[in-house]
């Protein structure tokens, strides 16, 4: 079967965005093919990412880049032009690029880019077909929309720290900048939703995206067990809400996940570890019961799993279907086949060298991903785009 170029080639992205929510989403279209404008600002010295280091991609001769490995993770497959849009050059830079391009995405705060001309309400009449997403903490109305955004106020406002973390600790945020990369997720979906419309109808229209909303989406069964309820969860730390055991154990040598989701699993689980006659236990027989006695349960789990290594317990719990499996430090992660076998890491040639960085998940038979671009250091593409009649071609 023959391979196409990709889903979006000759879609045309204009990114004003920086930080992760934005550059997250206009990565994964450049991956699927967009061509991708990355505008910076050539007063900071581009995004604001490129000093959120170390550690920095390093030049043949040991000196750090611009690259930062933040910045890194969220901006392949861009051009890198500097325009300065506080000034009436940068802005007629920008309107001339936004009526070339399929997409403009900006995060500046709700009303930031009215004073330049450059909002959607001033650049739909001219441009009716542009389809313009806006990305911003609290969103474009609401009370709190002058409010800044930020991951982790996003993560603290929306709920999910308080979910999770240790039940006896302080309220912990997610280890990376989720809060971020959903919303740019759901940025995604929004502006390939919106290029359908306007496929259909020629009309553009402005997607308006909240950190704070995106979090509180994904609360999924957790916020949904409050709205039922109106019982506000407890941290658990590794416990799930709703299913029982399902968590992290400790092992004689290390950590194990056990996920038993029904109860069938447990009673192979329980046979496992040399207690068949849990499952016979009114207090253990469904899972609802189990949920309900879980303290009680854990009691006699935790010390029978500490009587085997973390490999006996993976290796026989595999053996009899029961869902197991390790917790990888990002060494182990990065060497298995599994990784390998998946390209979940790459090698691209960058400005200051060969640099490694995170494949794309997305895995489509016809139209694939292709990195054709490495991350680029600041200004790297300005004269080139500036100079050019056709700036968004490869």
């Amino acid at each position: 079967m023959a391979v196409s170029e990709g889903a979006l080639s000759g879609v045309k992205v204009l990114d004003l965005s920086r930080i992760l929510a934005g550059p997250t989403c206009t990565q994964l279209l450049g991956d699927l093919g967009a061509s991708v404008l990355k505008i910076e600002n050539p007063a900071t010295g581009g995004d604001d990412t490129r000093q959120w280091g170390p550690p920095y991609a390093k030049d043949a001769d040991g000196n750090p880049s611009d690259l930062s490995a933040y910045f890194m993770a969220a901006n392949r497959n861009k051009k890198s032009v500097a325009v300065d849009i506080t000034t009436s050059e940068g802005q007629t830079t920008i309107r001339r690029l936004a009526a070339e391009a399929d997409i403009l995405i900006e995060n500046f705060k709700p009303g930031g880019l009215a004073k330049y001309g450059l909002d959607y309400a001033t650049l739909s009449p001219e441009l009716p077909g542009l389809v313009y997403c806006s990305i911003s903490g609290f969103g474009q109305t609401g009370p709190n929309a002058s409010k800044p955004g930020y991951d982790l106020m996003a993560q603290g406002y929306g709920g999910i720290m308080s979910l999770t973390g240790d039940p006896e600790g302080r309220p912990m945020k997610v280890g990376v900048g989720i809060a971020d990369v959903m919303c740019g997720m759901y940025a995604t979906v929004g502006i390939l939703a919106a290029l359908r419309h306007k496929e259909r109808t020629g009309e553009g229209q402005q997607i308006d995206i909240a950190l704070v909303d995106s979090q509180i989406a994904w609360l999924i069964n957790e916020g949904v067990n409050y709205l039922t309820t109106g019982e506000a969860p407890q941290r658990r730390g590794n416990g799930h809400p709703n299913i029982v055991p399902y968590e992290v154990y400790e092992t004689a040598d290390g950590h194990v996940i056990l996920a038993v989701g029904n109860d069938s699993q447990f009673r192979r689980f329980c046979a496992f570890i040399d207690h068949p006659e849990l499952p016979e236990d009114p207090r253990f027989a469904t899972n609802p019961q189990r949920l309900e006695h879980r303290d009680s349960l854990n009691a006699v789990l935790r010390p029978a799993l500490r009587q085997h290594s973390s490999a006996e317990v993976i290796a026989g719990l595999e053996a009899v279907k029961v869902p197991v499996g390790p917790v990888q430090t990002l060494d182990q992660v990065f060497a298995t086949d599994q990784v390998a076998a998946r390209d979940m890491r790459l090698t691209l040639p960058a400005g200051p060298g060969p640099v490694d960085l995170i494949g794309n998940p997305l895995k489509l038979s016809r139209t694939p991903v292709t990195y054709r671009r490495a991350p680029p250091v600041f200004d790297a593409d300005t004269n080139q785009v500036l100079r050019s009649d056709t700036p968004f071609d490869d």
